[in-house]
């Protein structure tokens, strides 16, 4: 344990140190390219803004409107019938759209239900077992003008649904 704690105090500061004495080396001006790419960073935050905010609109909007509320009552049998708890489905269904209100909605599992609870530890597996597909697609796609992306949100989705169920099943696998 010491080992790791070890590892995790040193690990950034040896990084650093080996980047600077690398640019060093290969007589990079390693400050100069730094702040060029913070520059370079603030243009694509600029750039990503109306994409973000769009985003950020269509999830208040689902989430005041009742429709998810609405969609997971008709689910509950079935995820009653499956061993599926109804409090993670708002959980996996967000989870791809926006990073942040799937925290939120995981904090307040977490806060209900504690975090070593079987839904807590199914909502924690759940959060760590996916992505932000279509915030990632939304955001970053659309900053750098990528128009189809379709097979991208295909894969990315598949790759959500797969995590969610790979989750689901381990969780209830290893304690329920």
């Amino acid at each position: 344990m010491q080992v790791i704690s070890m590892i995790s105090i040193w690990i950034i500061p040896i990084m650093i140190g080996f980047i600077l004495l690398y640019s060093v080396w290969k007589k990079i001006p390693a400050y100069e390219m730094f702040v060029e790419g913070g520059k370079e960073g603030i243009k694509i935050a600029v750039s990503i803004i109306p994409y973000l905010v769009g985003m950020l609109v269509a999830i208040t909007i689902f989430r005041a409107s009742g429709a998810l509320d609405y969609f997971v009552s008709f689910l509950k049998p079935f995820l009653n019938w499956a061993g599926i708890p109804a409090d993670v489905v708002p959980l996996a269904l967000i989870r791809p759209i926006s990073g942040n209100a799937a925290l939120g909605l995981m904090s307040n599992i977490l806060a209900v239900h504690g975090p070593d609870s079987f839904i807590g530890r199914m909502a924690s597996t759940i959060q760590g077992s996916t992505d932000t597909t279509l915030y990632v697609l939304t955001v970053y796609f659309g900053a750098v003008g990528i128009k189809k992306m379709g097979d991208a949100l295909k894969v990315g989705l598949l790759a959500d649904l797969a995590g969610i169920l790979a989750a689901i099943f381990i969780v209830s696998w290893i304690f329920g």
